[in-house]
């Protein structure tokens, strides 16, 4: 894992042309890119496109990092930002791969709770999937990646209240869509 220093060293000798270093930052944080966008999008299909784009912009946009917060909260943020344009742009509805969900077999128990928690996981991610592109955000950082709200607001670049808005009524939705 890299430092705080080193990624501001790394950055600084990308600016300054070593564009070997890139393969560093991509090779780093490219695993956790793909594990956000899918929790996000779901569509394991595009998780492959969704991260090289978000490569490509972070590429563009280093020279606007400031160093005032971690390299990843500025990748996450860019990340967040290339899902919802991909999603604006493609109106795409988001769809889970369960096979790629819980694939390891429980044998502690049987095989009908095994069946019973894969298909109260798939509702739990199908109604994810149905939340609006704000509210899913907002949740899968906090609930999937442990992100605190005050994480969740830089990296969506929205206020605080508007981080707990969200979550609060993503998570009444999702009661919602469970309950039914």
């Amino acid at each position: 894992m890299l430092t705080f220093e080193n990624e501001q060293q790394i950055v600084q000798q990308i600016l300054s042309g070593d564009k070997e270093k890139y393969a560093v930052i991509v090779r780093e944080y490219q695993e956790t890119v793909a594990n956000l966008c899918y929790k996000i999008v779901g569509n394991r299909l595009d998780i492959d496109e969704v991260t090289q784009q978000v490569f490509v912009e972070l590429y563009t946009a280093l020279p606007r990092f400031q160093h005032k917060s971690r390299l990843s909260t500025f990748i996450y943020r860019i990340t967040v930002n290339v899902v919802s344009n991909m999603m604006k742009h493609e109106k795409r509805f988001v769809s889970y791969d369960y096979t790629q969900e819980n694939n390891s077999a429980d044998y502690q128990h049987s095989r009908e709770e095994q069946l019973m928690k894969e298909e109260q996981s798939r509702r739990l991610h199908e109604a994810i999937g149905q939340l609006k592109n704000e509210q899913r955000t907002a949740l899968v950082l906090y609930a999937f990646k442990d992100f605190s709200y005050n994480d969740i607001a830089e990296v969506m670049q929205i206020s605080l209240s508007k981080v707990e808005s969200l979550i609060f009524r993503a998570k009444k939705n999702l009661q919602k869509k469970l309950t039914r």
